[in-house]
């Protein structure tokens, strides 16, 4: 028989996991956007976008906003 409202040890890994990527990882990217130069205002843009949609937003940071960091 299967309880639908039972919490699994394998529930609470995939929960801990999600939430530790939909936290850490926009902190991860803000800390390293607020450390870097960029040119104009990018640094200001990318900023609002982990703001506005951290997850996805990280990802395209760590993907391709480090590219576009001064040297």
């Amino acid at each position: 028989m299967v309880f639908l409202g039972l919490i699994t040890p394998v529930k609470i890994l995939i929960i801990a996991i999600a939430l530790l990527v939909g936290l850490l990882l926009p902190i991860l990217a803000l800390l390293s956007i607020l450390k870097s130069e960029f040119k104009d205002n990018d640094k200001l843009i990318w900023v609002l976008v982990v703001l506005f949609i951290p997850v996805i937003g990280s990802i395209i940071y760590f993907t391709k906003g480090k590219k576009s960091k001064l040297k």
